[in-house]
Protein backbone atom coordinates (compact mmCIF):
# COMPACT_ATOMS: atom_id res chain seq x y z
CA UNK A 1 0.00 0.00 0.00
CA UNK A 2 1.29 3.01 -0.90
CA UNK A 3 0.62 6.68 1.04
CA UNK A 4 0.38 10.03 -0.40
CA UNK A 5 3.64 12.13 0.05
CA UNK A 6 2.62 15.74 1.03
CA UNK A 7 4.92 18.50 0.17
CA UNK A 8 5.65 21.50 2.11
CA UNK A 9 6.93 25.05 0.67
CA UNK A 10 10.10 26.32 3.10
CA UNK A 11 7.34 28.72 4.62
CA UNK A 12 4.91 26.63 5.44
CA UNK A 13 7.63 25.00 7.65
CA UNK A 14 8.19 27.68 10.04
CA UNK A 15 6.41 26.74 13.65
CA UNK A 16 3.49 28.75 15.12
CA UNK A 17 2.63 28.08 18.22
CA UNK A 18 -0.66 29.74 18.41
CA UNK A 19 -2.19 28.04 14.80
CA UNK A 20 -1.09 24.49 16.75
CA UNK A 21 -3.29 25.62 19.63
CA UNK A 22 -6.11 26.60 17.25
CA UNK A 23 -5.44 23.09 15.59
CA UNK A 24 -5.52 21.28 18.50
CA UNK A 25 -9.01 23.05 19.63
CA UNK A 26 -10.79 22.02 15.98
CA UNK A 27 -9.30 18.62 17.01
CA UNK A 28 -10.68 18.64 20.41
CA UNK A 29 -13.92 19.74 19.11
CA UNK A 30 -14.10 17.17 16.63
CA UNK A 31 -13.51 14.59 19.05
CA UNK A 32 -15.85 15.75 21.65
CA UNK A 33 -18.51 15.94 18.03
CA UNK A 34 -18.05 12.41 17.62
CA UNK A 35 -18.38 11.23 20.84
CA UNK A 36 -21.76 13.52 21.90
CA UNK A 37 -23.12 12.79 18.55
CA UNK A 38 -26.53 15.48 18.22
CA UNK A 39 -26.24 16.09 21.41
CA UNK A 40 -22.86 18.26 21.25
CA UNK A 41 -24.57 20.46 19.07
CA UNK A 42 -26.40 21.95 22.13
CA UNK A 43 -23.98 24.40 22.63
CA UNK A 44 -23.00 27.43 20.61
CA UNK A 45 -19.59 26.66 18.03
CA UNK A 46 -17.09 28.85 16.97
CA UNK A 47 -16.48 29.61 13.25
CA UNK A 48 -13.71 29.53 11.08
CA UNK A 49 -12.81 33.46 10.97
CA UNK A 50 -9.48 35.88 10.13
CA UNK A 51 -8.94 39.17 11.80
CA UNK A 52 -6.20 41.08 10.19
CA UNK A 53 -5.53 44.91 11.35
CA UNK A 54 -4.86 47.44 8.31
CA UNK A 55 -3.41 51.04 8.80
CA UNK A 56 -6.68 52.09 9.41
CA UNK A 57 -9.21 49.23 10.26
CA UNK A 58 -9.43 45.69 11.96
CA UNK A 59 -10.93 43.47 9.66
CA UNK A 60 -12.97 40.06 10.47
CA UNK A 61 -13.52 37.74 8.10
CA UNK A 62 -15.79 34.97 9.37
CA UNK A 63 -16.95 31.93 6.93
CA UNK A 64 -20.65 31.44 7.60
CA UNK A 65 -21.77 29.74 4.41
CA UNK A 66 -25.68 29.24 4.13
CA UNK A 67 -26.47 31.71 6.86
CA UNK A 68 -29.26 34.22 6.33
CA UNK A 69 -28.57 38.15 7.24
CA UNK A 70 -30.84 37.85 9.46
CA UNK A 71 -29.40 35.38 11.58
CA UNK A 72 -26.25 36.64 12.33
CA UNK A 73 -26.04 39.63 15.30
CA UNK A 74 -22.80 41.60 15.27
CA UNK A 75 -22.32 43.57 18.21
CA UNK A 76 -19.23 45.83 20.02
CA UNK A 77 -18.90 45.57 23.67
CA UNK A 78 -16.17 47.93 24.63
CA UNK A 79 -13.49 46.75 22.95
CA UNK A 80 -14.61 43.01 22.16
CA UNK A 81 -16.40 42.32 19.08
CA UNK A 82 -19.18 39.65 19.31
CA UNK A 83 -20.35 37.58 16.36
CA UNK A 84 -23.40 35.43 16.86
CA UNK A 85 -25.91 33.51 15.33
CA UNK A 86 -27.70 30.07 14.19
CA UNK A 87 -27.42 28.08 11.52
CA UNK A 88 -31.25 26.53 11.18
CA UNK A 89 -31.45 23.05 10.39
CA UNK A 90 -33.39 22.59 7.01
CA UNK A 91 -35.62 19.99 6.44
CA UNK A 92 -35.09 17.33 4.49
CA UNK A 93 -36.69 13.82 2.86
CA UNK A 94 -35.02 9.88 3.37
CA UNK A 95 -32.47 9.30 6.21
CA UNK A 96 -29.45 11.82 7.37
CA UNK A 97 -26.99 9.07 7.07
CA UNK A 98 -23.58 11.23 7.86
CA UNK A 99 -23.12 15.10 8.90
CA UNK A 100 -20.30 16.85 8.91
CA UNK A 101 -21.76 20.36 8.41
CA UNK A 102 -22.72 22.39 11.54
CA UNK A 103 -26.14 23.51 12.48
CA UNK A 104 -27.34 25.25 15.41
CA UNK A 105 -26.02 28.57 17.74
CA UNK A 106 -22.15 29.78 16.51
CA UNK A 107 -20.18 33.05 18.52
CA UNK A 108 -17.22 34.39 17.51
CA UNK A 109 -15.81 36.88 19.52
CA UNK A 110 -12.34 38.93 19.32
CA UNK A 111 -10.56 41.46 21.27
CA UNK A 112 -9.45 44.23 19.56
CA UNK A 113 -6.38 46.30 20.95
CA UNK A 114 -6.16 49.63 21.13
CA UNK A 115 -8.80 52.44 20.37
CA UNK A 116 -11.92 52.10 18.27
CA UNK A 117 -14.29 54.59 16.12
CA UNK A 118 -17.99 52.25 17.18
CA UNK A 119 -19.78 55.01 15.63
CA UNK A 120 -18.38 54.04 11.72
CA UNK A 121 -18.12 50.28 12.12
CA UNK A 122 -19.79 48.37 8.61
CA UNK A 123 -20.56 44.60 8.25
CA UNK A 124 -21.68 43.23 4.44
CA UNK A 125 -22.42 39.65 4.07
CA UNK A 126 -21.42 37.95 0.26
CA UNK A 127 -20.97 34.40 -0.51
CA UNK A 128 -20.96 33.19 2.92
CA UNK A 129 -18.50 34.93 4.13
CA UNK A 130 -19.06 38.02 6.62
CA UNK A 131 -16.77 40.78 6.88
CA UNK A 132 -17.00 43.19 9.53
CA UNK A 133 -14.39 46.54 9.38
CA UNK A 134 -14.20 48.18 12.46
CA UNK A 135 -11.95 51.79 11.91
CA UNK A 136 -9.21 52.65 14.32
CA UNK A 137 -9.81 55.77 15.88
CA UNK A 138 -6.99 58.45 14.65
CA UNK A 139 -4.47 59.43 16.88
CA UNK A 140 -3.49 62.83 16.36
CA UNK A 141 0.10 64.13 17.52
CA UNK A 142 0.69 67.69 18.72
CA UNK A 143 3.59 70.01 18.21
CA UNK A 144 4.85 70.83 21.84
CA UNK A 145 7.16 73.93 22.10
CA UNK A 146 9.44 73.84 24.73
CA UNK A 147 10.41 77.00 26.07
CA UNK A 148 12.67 77.81 28.84
CA UNK A 149 11.59 78.11 32.61
CA UNK A 150 11.81 82.03 33.81
CA UNK A 151 13.68 80.75 36.77
CA UNK A 152 15.75 78.68 35.22
CA UNK A 153 19.85 78.88 35.92
CA UNK A 154 22.13 78.63 33.32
Amino acid sequence: MTLPVRRHSPQTDRWQPLREFEDLYSQMDRLWQSMLGAAGNAGAWMPSADLTETKDNYVVEVELPGVRQDDIDVELVGNELVISGEIKERKREGLLRRRTRRVGNFEYRATLPGEIRDNDITASLAHGVLTVEVPKARSQSTKIKVIEAPNAKQ
